[in-house]
């Protein structure tokens, strides 16, 4: 359920150690919205350690990433339901088992985007425009309306499209994901909420809504972070 490319996870780490993004092309929202998320403090973090979850598709996924080191370890299941504990590092992804390049990869991806996504409109090659204030929609009042669109040669989906609703206090409110390609669901819309703090940085733990106009709840558990020179986990409350 979202864009994914190693091009764009390499440029995520180039920044790491950047002070802020360069925001000339995009509108000022995008900088508002990273540094509100705690992108500023980004280039403090060692490891980022959650587990994503759908019951509905009784899907659990627990991952620890090392953004400096580029080094993902993942512990769920394999498509046969078998308990899988792998660790891999994203730069030699090719020379990995194609378990890992086609099922386990795409999945981090994919959760990581739910979790650091204000934080890859800062940094990812994408479109983004901000259409000013409008109504939430099955919400109530206003917010933000903020499309962002990845290139139809960007991703493991081309072409996927995010519509954030933003609030006052530059946290999203509410998102209506569209899948640029042939992938279910095509459709997804979800509220953020249950944010946290685990360290500098802010989640949004909670996602409640439909994909394919189907119920789902989508959230975060175990979210927590180590910062540079510390040997502790910051758990996110």
């Amino acid at each position: 359920m979202a864009s994914s490319m190693k091009q764009r996870a390499l440029l995520a780490i180039a920044v790491l150690f950047l002070a802020a993004a360069s925001w000339g092309q995009k509108p000022p929202i995008v900088e508002q919205m990273a540094k509100t998320y705690g992108l500023d403090s980004f280039g403090q973090i060692d490891a980022i350690r959650y587990t994503f979850n759908i019951p509905a598709f009784k899907l659990s996924r627990t991952w620890t990433w090392e953004p400096k080191a580029d080094r993902v370890t993942y512990e769920g299941k394999d498509k046969d339901g078998k308990p899988v504990k792998v660790t891999y590092v994203r730069s030699q992804l090719a020379s990995q088992p194609d378990n890992v390049k086609k099922e386990i990869d795409p999945g981090f991806i994919n959760d990581q985007y739910w979790l650091i996504l204000p934080f890859h409109i800062a940094w990812d090659a994408a479109n983004v425009e901000d259409k000013g204030p409008q109504k939430v929609p099955g919400g109530k009042g206003s917010a933000r309306h903020v499309v962002v669109k990845y290139t139809s040669d960007v991703g493991y989906t081309p072409g996927d499209t995010w519509e954030l609703y933003v609030g006052s206090d530059n946290r999203i409110q509410k998102m209506v994901f569209h899948h640029g390609g042939t992938a279910k669901p095509s459709l997804v819309d979800a509220t953020w909420e249950g944010y946290k703090k685990a360290g500098p940085l802010l989640f949004s733990t909670d996602h409640h809504g439909t994909a394919d106009g189907h119920p789902v709840q989508i959230f975060f558990t175990d979210i927590a972070v180590k910062v540079a020179g510390s040997d502790n986990w910051m758990n996110a409350q």
